[in-house]
């Protein structure tokens, strides 16, 4: 199946607030960029997973590579592979490069695999690609293009299906408010510089 074009999927990139992590003076697709080619190095340890995996689910591996460094900056921000510590309810929240929500009032998820390995990264792009048929689904999104239910899909991967109401507001429930725009804008970076 053909998800879409991950080229001409239009993005306003990082919001001010995702481009703090890296405490840039700027914000928007430069930013996604930057904090894209600042993970690129790491990124490489996993090509041949992500490359592997994009080819078994159809699905472009730049748009992989882009999840894994919005989520977990290719691992960079893990702690033995776990991240988004809640501290309510004193455990953590997703596991590995891709962050699967383990949450029981979140995605509920039972982890596959080490936090790097090959199975982890089939089980989360198995989850996006699920999201991205429910999203295609959806009357608010049936009759669009390719391209912007690709991009409902990706903003469901981080805030779930029932928080996607509409494509002009498809980022508003999301983790910054952007994580669609911003996991584009590195995916196009991986796809034009990152040998995806």
């Amino acid at each position: 199946m053909d998800y879409g074009n991950i080229r001409a999927v239009e993005t306003t990139g990082a919001s001010w607030q995702t481009s703090q992590q890296d405490r840039l003076g700027y914000s928007g697709e430069t930013a996604s960029h930057t904090m894209a080619e600042t993970d690129a190095g790491r990124m490489e340890r996993y090509k041949s997973k992500i490359k592997r995996v994009g080819a078994r689910y159809n699905i472009d591996p730049a748009l992989i590579a882009a999840i894994i460094s919005r989520e977990s900056r290719a691992g960079n921000a893990l702690t033995d592979g776990w991240g988004d510590y809640s501290p309510k309810r004193g455990a953590w929240n997703a596991w590995g490069l891709m962050q699967v929500d383990v949450n029981p009032e979140g995605g509920n998820h039972t982890p596959v695999g080490e936090w790097d390995s090959e199975d982890h990264l089939c089980q989360a792009t198995k989850i996006l690609v699920d999201f991205i048929k429910l999203i295609q689904s959806k009357p608010e999104f049936s009759g669009l293009s390719k391209e912007k239910q690709l991009k409902g899909g990706i903003a469901a991967y981080n805030a779930g299906d029932r928080k996607v109401h509409s494509y002009e507001g498809v980022d508003e429930n999301t983790t910054g408010k952007d994580y669609s725009n911003d996991v584009v804008a590195r995916a196009q970076w991986y796809k034009k510089n990152g040998g995806f």
